[in-house]
């Protein structure tokens, strides 16, 4: 098992928060998919990945026709994607990912995050070479042998292939995880794809390739930002490096 499930295992970030969150931040991704490739999912790869997320999600078919509604309305604002980069108390290290469509609401508020919990907003690049940018999928493990599909997908830029134990209570069996490089999601998701594997969830995340140690009274001081940046509606990811 790898650096990525290690870290993914123990960290304790609040990524989505409450299930209407979760909900809202898919809407809005379907909004910026259809915005920029169009309706059609077989041709929308984007889409196509961002309604696996939502049917994943358990996201009601109603709130899934509301989004493309609302990105078909030409009178819809775009939401503009952006990044953040800082330190949180006790110099952990902080990127935030955004959709907005008032960047200056935005900037804003992200900076008054920092400002109230002794972080400091930075720079771009400030912080994001500590993160390894990366993709990944999530298929049903069924009868796969996880060594003979790393074997299949390395040659299009899998880095590392795991499995996540299901939950019997919640009905959710065992899953494979797969990791690769950022630029390589279309490579793997058309690999999957023309393999016949169905996706059941994909996405990016940033992995730190160093971590921050801290106390729980530090870790207390921390959590007040990442707690403030869950609350904003404009945030859609929040990463950091403490452990």
């Amino acid at each position: 098992m790898g650096r990525a499930f290690e870290f993914r295992k123990e960290r304790k970030m609040k990524r989505w928060g409450k299930m209407a969150k979760v909900f809202t931040r898919i809407g809005k991704d379907i909004v910026i998919a259809i915005k920029s490739g169009g309706t059609d999912p077989a041709t929308n790869a984007k889409l196509r990945a961002v309604m696996q997320n939502a049917r994943a999600a358990n996201m009601p078919k109603a709130n899934i026709e509301r989004a493309i509604k609302k990105a078909e309305d030409k009178d819809t604002a775009d939401f503009k994607e952006g990044t953040f980069e800082g330190y949180a108390a006790h110099g952990v290290a902080v990127i935030i990912e955004t959709a907005t469509d008032n960047n200056q609401r935005t900037v804003a508020n992200v900076r008054s995050y920092f400002n109230k919990t002794n972080g400091t907003l930075g720079t771009t690049g400030s912080v994001v070479f500590m993160f390894e940018h990366n993709c990944f999928f999530k298929i049903d493990k069924g009868e796969l042998d996880l060594e003979e599909l790393e074997f299949e997908l390395i040659d299009h830029g899998a880095e590392e292939v795991f499995l996540e134990e299901g939950d019997e209570e919640n009905g959710t069996p065992e899953q494979i995880s797969i990791y690769g490089a950022f630029e390589n999601f279309g490579s793997l998701q058309s690999a999957l794809e023309e393999k016949g594997f169905e996706i059941k969830s994909s996405g990016f995340d940033r992995i730190p390739t160093t971590t921050k140690e801290l106390s729980e009274e530090q870790k207390v001081d921390v959590e007040k930002l990442l707690a403030k940046l869950d609350d904003d509606e404009d945030v859609q990811n929040v990463f950091h490096n403490m452990v």
